[in-house]
This record gives structure tokens, sequence and C-alpha cells, in this order.
């Protein structure tokens, strides 16, 4: 018999994973739960996109503050509320602009969380997202999203 390849490393105990997972959704919130939020108008959240302005202008999320990640020092005491929770994303998955744009607003005393998936999983549930040209709206990538468009109430 092959042994396990998940099962070689023993998986944590039930209370450890439960304070492991807890912990990780206080630090990430996805894109649909993000774009729940903006959709139903839910208070005190600001979502910050931290990418450069080539990227802000290539597409963003609707609502959202551009704040350059070399900029969150400089412009988020006048920009963002200090009971506000921030949401930060950049590119996506592969980027981790995010994270550092997330340690940027912790540092200067924010509560934060990080939009797993960022801006590409925005764009590929078919959210619609902004540019020069008006808002963009694609079809939702059945490998991320239902093909129906709702969300999947995970």
């Amino acid at each position: 018999m092959t042994p396990s390849a998940v099962t070689h490393t023993p998986a944590a105990s039930p209370e450890a994973a439960a304070a492991h997972f807890a912990a990780r959704l206080a630090f990430e919130a996805d894109v649909s739960d993000v774009h729940a939020d903006l959709t139903a108008g839910a208070p005190g959240i600001v979502v910050v996109d931290s990418r450069h302005q080539v990227g802000w202008d290539q597409g963003h999320i609707p609502g959202a503050l551009h704040i350059p990640t070399a900029r969150i020092a400089e412009l988020a005491p006048d920009l963002v509320a200090r009971d506000a929770t921030v949401v930060t994303y950049c590119w996506g998955p592969g980027c981790n602009g995010a994270t550092k744009a997330a340690l940027a607003f912790a540092r200067l005393g924010y509560r934060v969380k990080e939009m797993i998936g960022g801006f590409e999983y925005w764009a590929r549930e078919g959210f619609a997202y902004e540019t020069s040209a008006g808002l963009i709206r694609t079809a939702p990538d059945p490998l991320t999203a239902p093909a129906s468009g709702i969300a999947c109430a995970c």
C-alpha cells in the first residue's frame, strides 16, 4: 500500500485547526464577501486598491480608494477614517501587494483585512469593475464562480 501524502504529516488537533482557521478569517476576506458588503452598503468598510496608476486605470472595484502601497503612510490619515475596517487588494493571488498594503495600514493602527484573490478574482467572478470607459462586466469564469452569477454561499 502506498503511504498517504495527505496524512504523512498528521492533521492538527481540532482545537488547533479551529484557532488557525478563525485567525485566517480575521485577516482575510474573499471577493464575494467584499462584493456582498459593498452591494449592501455595509458601514465602516473601506476598500483600497494598492496598485500603481497603470493597474488602477486598467480596472478597479467601483467605490475603492486608490492608494498605492508606497503612499499609504502619507495619504491614509487624510483619506481613511480611523474606525474603518480597511480591505486591501492588488492584482491577484500571485501578487503580495495587498499583503504589503495591509501591513502598512496595520502599522498605522488600522483594522485591516486582505481581499484574497485580488482584482483578478473580482473580474473572474463576473463582478463589475470600473475603467475610464465606464463599468465593465464579464461573464463569471466557471472555474471560480457559478455560471449563474449567484454567490456560491460558502
